[in-house]
């Protein structure tokens, strides 16, 4: 079970729709610096959420085409930030920008994160476990800034977008309005 340090809401973008996902909350926990947990819990009927298939952990692209929970996770504006993508396949991906969606790399000195996924009639949950330690631009005992979005595909084809804060205009999940989360900083032990 996570203990929960914080827990957010996201928020249906204004031009999206969801007949299947009635509420998205992400529970946050950073006990030890360079270490990060997330679950993301989703409320309606899960049976009209399109879910890929469990599969063996892998590093993917392109998983936000579907049914997708994300985290972007700076320390500053200055220095950039990273991208990550978890899908219920248990497929992820983890990329590096250098400012607002600019020099997108592959974030290679990621681990792989642990994914577990578990859904009953009216929840379904996501969580998943980042070792950070030695990311260039996320030092380890410093606070770090936190957007957290979702897109849901349903089963009928349609799709939302979610996240804590969305900038005028179509979704984005890159804006800096979106960084709405900040994590303190945690000491060692």
């Amino acid at each position: 079970m996570l203990e929960c340090d914080m827990r957010q809401t996201l928020k249906l973008h204004p031009a999206s729709r969801c007949a299947a996902a009635s509420r998205i909350d992400v529970e946050i926990a950073r006990h030890r610096p360079g270490h990060l947990v997330l679950r993301y819990v989703v409320t309606g009927r899960i049976g009209d959420l399109r879910l890929a298939a469990v599969m063996a952990p892998a590093r993917a692209d392109a998983l936000w085409q579907h049914t997708c929970f994300e985290a972007f996770l700076c320390a500053s504006p200055d220095t950039g930030y990273y991208e990550f993508n978890f899908a219920p396949s248990t497929r992820w991906a983890a990329y590096r920008f250098t400012a607002y969606r600019r020099d997108m790399t592959v974030a290679k000195e990621v681990a792989a994160p642990r994914i577990e996924a578990q859904a009953s009639g009216e929840r379904y949950e996501l969580q998943t476990s980042l070792d950070l330690d030695g990311m260039p631009n996320l030092p380890r005992d410093a606070a770090w800034r936190l957007a957290l979005s979702a897109v849901i595909e349903e089963t009928s084809g349609g799709k939302s977008y979610w996240a804590l804060a969305h900038p005028a205009g179509k979704p984005d999940f890159h804006h800096a309005d979106g960084f709405a989360c900040e994590l303190p900083a945690v000491s060692s032990p």
